[in-house]
């Protein structure tokens, strides 16, 4: 009878996905994953399979958790409004290991050598900003934004904002703080 493990697997990937995040794929060896995880080779094998079946895990509940996020502010404060919070919330998160966006990341890292990891990450953007779309498509049924608006084109749009805003967060000398203002700004103009 196989033994039951002593770990709790969420916290695992929660670890992993932070490691993951800071360093990419490239910069997390086997070995960075097996001492933050407190896992012998063996043990990590068993549980994981692999160093590319832990971070596809890693990044399934990045991105899970900030859809999440989106949905419950949605749900609090209204379609409209919680695009122009979610700007100023993705950069103040002052535990997040890395204020630009893993997936983002991931995609610009293993694009050019047609890793799958880098598709993963791109369907994970697509379902964000299909996402969006619809928080978009909810405000105008509110009479929020003008109805002649394209959702989509806004979603591309808004997605293309966050990402240059995250990107700049991580710069020195960058008030990200203003340009997340401006993004949430633009949205009460439409």
């Amino acid at each position: 009878m196989p033994r039951k493990p002593n770990y709790d697997r969420n916290e695992l990937i929660d670890r992993s996905r932070d490691l993951f995040w800071r360093r990419g794929w490239a910069g997390t060896s086997l070995k960075d994953l097996e001492a933050v995880l407190q896992m012998k080779p063996g043990s990590f094998y068993a549980a994981f399979g692999s160093k590319d079946a832990l971070f596809k895990l890693a990044m399934e509940k990045y991105a899970m958790d900030g859809l999440e996020r989106l949905k419950q502010m949605a749900e609090k404060l209204g379609p409209i409004k919680a695009l122009q919070r979610f700007p100023m919330m993705a950069i103040e998160n002052e535990d997040a290991p890395a204020k630009a966006c893993m997936l983002s990341k991931t995609l610009l890292e293993l694009q050019a050598h047609n890793h799958p990891l880098a598709k993963e990450a791109n369907l994970h953007l697509l379902r964000m900003e299909s996402h969006f779309a619809e928080l978009f498509e909810q405000a105008q049924a509110f009479g929020e934004i003008d109805s002649d608006l394209d959702p989509q084109v806004l979603a591309r749009r808004y997605q293309s904002d966050l990402l240059g805003l995250r990107v700049s967060a991580e710069r020195e000398g960058i008030d990200a703080t203003a340009i997340a203002t401006e993004i949430a700004d633009s949205l009460a103009r439409l």
